[in-house]
């Protein structure tokens, strides 16, 4: 997957937002509703599936290893599956483009099966590091050669039967986990992850409904999962939901407009991912949840978002597992809002796509946010709901979340603000452009 020429995009000022809008599926659930089908006996359909760049990394990795993948003219996806343990040995090198998640996730599946595969990735993806999952992999008997640092390109040669294995995780990682449990289903015994701090449970709602053996016990606070090998997983109808990782930045954008009302429909509102909400609420922001409906497993709501003076606050740390993806969008929340708000406990921010505290705090100042970098956080002093000053061109370093935050804040600046290279956003919100510019041409 190559990357083209950088597209420099302008966003400028904004008229009032209004109108009802959905955002693409949900990318965490359209990866495993993937790699679940594939592993599953007989076709599973998928309706809502993200058609950005990742996912499709993922359908591609999928189709490499003998399932059939298929979207159908109407958009809905078939998948016939190869069961557990039916992996075939890909003939080329897996290209993951910008996916952190697709390689993280499929190197568990490959690690449980008797095949090699070499993961490749863009500039991007080639410098987060794979340690974490190299370490309990290479517990459960799978063999890695890596780049130096523990990066791209990396060969995984898998172990079948693999080996059991109990981890407890000693940073909050839904991928991590994911990837563990993944490697489990093909591992004869049981599997446990121990998640001290909880993350996205999509992983287990899915393996679950897919009929994977699978417990979850809370002890003292801490999530022990269990999830037993050598598993008969059974093809399944899913429905993907809106992803809020995407719905943030529309909500953002109608909080910071002036006049602004929007509707978001048919989000996912899944506590594990539920936290910008909550942090925004805490900020004062009008948001509400209308039409709670359960699809699939997953909680979903329509969610009205108004124009609202925004006032700092001090974000609990604690909170950051459930919003981690959605940090960069808050920050410009905050570069609006009244006073300061302090945000802590977000040292994973610095391996994701970029290193986003360093490259968000750049951004804003470009932009003339006045923020603090903390080892582990920003620390934003708000505008008070005056417009930023805005012009001047930053940098998006082939983050898609970096360049949809900035456009955001663009529509709340004095003058236009140019973002260096806005395809990185077609990995996971391909039209964003155009969504924005139907909010603000109503």
């Amino acid at each position: 997957m190559m990357r083209t020429a950088p597209c420099p995009q302008l966003f400028g000022p904004s008229g009032p937002l209004g109108g009802i809008v959905r955002v693409p599926g949900d990318k965490s659930i359209s990866h495993r509703a993937l790699m679940l089908a594939a592993l599953a006996v007989g076709t599973s359909r998928i309706e809502g599936l993200l058609e950005g760049e990742d996912v499709l990394a993922t359908a591609a990795a999928m189709r490499a290893m003998g399932a059939e993948v298929v979207r159908g003219a109407d958009g809905v996806w078939t998948v016939d599956g190869v069961g557990v343990g039916g992996l075939m040995q890909p003939e080329q090198a897996l290209e993951m483009g910008n996916s952190g998640t697709s390689t993280r996730l499929l190197a568990g599946l490959v690690a449980s099966h008797p095949i090699t595969a070499t993961f490749t990735g863009d500039a991007s993806l080639s410098h987060r590091p794979m340690g974490r999952i190299i370490e309990p992999l290479s517990a459960m008997g799978a063999d890695f050669t890596t780049s130096p640092g523990g990066r791209l390109p990396m060969t995984v040669r898998g172990l079948a039967p693999a080996i059991p294995t109990t981890y407890r995780l000693p940073v909050a990682s839904a991928q991590v986990k994911s990837a563990i449990l993944l490697a489990g289903l093909n591992a004869p015994g049981i599997t446990r992850v121990i998640e001290p701090v909880p993350t996205r449970d999509h992983s287990e709602r899915m393996l679950a409904g897919f009929g994977a053996k699978l417990t979850v016990e809370t002890i003292e606070g801490v999530r022990h999962i269990a999830i037993t090998g050598e598993a008969a997983l059974r093809p399944q109808q899913i429905v993907v939901p809106a992803d809020p990782s995407s719905a943030a930045f529309p909500a953002v954008a109608a909080l910071i407009v002036p006049g602004s009302a929007i509707v978001i429909e048919n989000v996912g509102i899944n506590p594990t991912r539920a936290g910008l909400f909550d942090a925004l609420r805490m900020m004062g922001a009008d948001i509400t949840f209308t039409n709670q409906r359960d699809v699939g497993g997953e909680p979903v709501a329509d969610i009205t978002v108004r124009h609202t003076p925004l006032r700092g606050v001090e974000v609990p740390p604690e909170i950051a597992p459930s919003m981690i993806d959605e940090y960069p969008i808050l920050f410009v929340a905050a570069a609006l809002a009244e006073g300061r708000t302090v945000m802590r406990g977000l040292a994973e921010l610095r391996v994701k796509e970029s290193d986003r505290i360093a490259v968000m705090a750049e951004g804003l100042r470009t932009i003339g946010a006045r923020v603090e970098e903390l080892e582990d956080g920003l620390i934003v002093e708000g505008s008070g709901g005056e417009p930023l000053a805005g012009g001047g061109t930053v940098a998006s370093h082939l983050d898609h979340r970096i360049a949809m935050s900035l456009a955001v804040a663009g529509l709340a600046a004095r003058k236009a603000v140019t973002i260096d290279d806005f395809s990185p956003v077609d990995t996971s919100f391909p039209g964003f452009a155009a969504l924005l510019s139907g909010l603000t041409n109503r």
